[in-house]
């Protein structure tokens, strides 16, 4: 999760609200990502993505099996559908998302009729997780 906490600040200083994700399998980091959709004028460009594409590319491979996602908030309906699709086995984030969150918050990524739905660990470093998003949006306001 510290990882996926200096991706978020990267994301934060470009302008973009401070997400960051990593996958891991057996202890090695095989995908990065963090938000850029501001950077890169789309709707995708979510940190999960960015961390699935890059993995996907290390291991040669779509399937995720045996790997694990750590990401600074709770993931949306967009990255829990890419998730399920790579195969990912198991999801920790940091800070829970009331608005959006897909994987307990707003809908239960559990309550899916999937064959391969991923473990889950939500609060993960919630407190410095979900600092980093309060310090944004505070900013914002100021301004």
């Amino acid at each position: 999760m510290e990882a996926a906490l200096a991706l978020a600040r990267q994301a934060g200083e470009q302008g973009e609200v401070p997400v960051g994700a990593v996958i891991v399998k057996d202890g090695e980091i095989l995908g990065v990502g963090r938000n850029r959709r501001e950077t890169k004028k789309t709707p995708l460009g979510h940190a999960e993505i960015e961390a699935i594409e890059t993995a996907c590319k290390a291991l040669g491979d779509w399937r995720l099996t045996g790997c694990t996602l750590y990401v600074t908030l709770e993931p949306c309906v967009l990255c829990c559908g890419a998730l399920l699709a790579a195969r990912v086995e198991r999801v920790v984030f940091g800070a829970f998302d009331p608005a959006a969150g897909a994987c307990v918050s707003t809908v239960s990524l559990q309550e899916l009729p999937h064959a391969q739905l991923p473990k889950l660990l939500g609060g993960y470093m919630e407190a410095e997780c979900r600092a980093l998003l309060q310090g944004m949006f505070r900013e914002r306001r100021e301004k």
